[in-house]
Order: structure tokens, then C-alpha cells, then sequence
């Protein structure tokens, strides 16, 4: 696999709703179903690892609008979980440490879509993934450093590739 193909996409009806869930909601007067963030609302994904990849870690695309803001920051954190051969229990969560976007400047128009990338090493970032074993995605809204943007983050997107 070659530096920047895409390994996995995923789309809001993918969504395994965690306890503190980001909803599933449709942007207004459309029919686009994007996971509504709050601040510290979360989703996951899951997937396989394809056995074409070679080892080079990954970047996840983070394709957002916002509902209602136009000004201030935002920030998301990606984080993955290997579920391989006899590596996680299903009954907790083994998540590796989180990756960030930094802090993001919301654009300047509602529901203008905005991409933003979270990148992870390969190995203990990725939480040492095989090819060819499951994994979750976790994407999580976390606070700024500075202003946070007001209302819900609407994710449209995922993409991974390969760095």
C-alpha cells in the first residue's frame, strides 16, 4: 500500500454509540446525517485493518461543519483500540493514548464543512493494530486551550489513510 491511500471511510450511520455518545442528527432543511459533538461527546468506529497496509501509520480526516458558530475554536482527539487475535477483552475498553487536532478555528460561515487531520505513529499510537485485525476508532470533542466554539460539531466524515 502506497503513502496516502485511503485504508477505511466511515459515515455517521457507522456510529457504535459509547456511553457519553455523539447523536445522530441531519443537518437542518437537509437530509446529510452528521454525528451532532457537544463538548466531550464522543463516537466509535470499527473496522479491519487491510492487509495491504504497510506499516507507515495512519491519518484520520475529520470532515466537520458547525451547527451554529462562526467564530472561536474546536478540537478533536482520535484514539485506537486493537481487537486482535486474543488481544482485547470485549468487556473493557483498551484504547491507546489519544492523538489530537490542536485547537481548530471553526470556519467563518455555518455548515461550511472544514477538514481536519489527527495523526497517529505506527505502533503503541495505533495500539500496535496488525494487518488484518479489528480495531475501534474513538473520535471525542475536547475543550481548547483558548475560546471554545459554541453549539454542536457536526461530523459528516471519516477518512483513514495511510501516512
Amino acid at each position: 500500500m502506497a503513502s496516502g491511500d485511503t485504508l477505511a471511510k466511515f459515515l455517521p450511520q457507522s456510529n457504535e454509540p459509547p456511553a457519553n455518545f455523539a447523536r445522530i442528527d441531519s443537518r437542518i432543511g437537509t437530509t446529510h446525517p452528521v454525528l451532532d459533538f457537544a463538548l466531550t461527546e464522543e463516537t466509535i468506529f470499527s473496522d479491519v485493518l487491510p492487509r495491504n497496509y504497510a506499516g507507515g501509520g495512519i491519518t484520520a480526516y475529520l470532515h466537520y461543519a458547525m451547527t451554529s458558530a462562526v467564530a472561536n475554536d474546536i478540537k478533536l482527539e482520535t484514539s485506537l483500540e486493537r481487537i486482535g487475535d486474543q488481544q482485547q477483552d470485549l468487556d473493557a475498553d483498551g484504547f491507546a493514548a489519544a492523538q489530537n487536532t490542536g485547537d481548530i478555528t471553526v470556519p467563518g460561515t455555518s455548515g461550511l464543512v472544514d477538514i481536519i487531520t489527527s495523526t497517529h505513529t505506527d505502533g503503541a499510537q495505533m495500539d500496535s493494530i496488525a494487518v488484518g485485525e479489528g480495531f475501534r476508532l474513538k473520535v471525542k470533542r475536547v475543550a481548547v486551550v483558548g475560546t471554545d466554539a459554541s453549539g454542536d460539531l457536526e461530523l459528516r466524515f471519516v477518512e483513514i489513510k495511510e501516512n
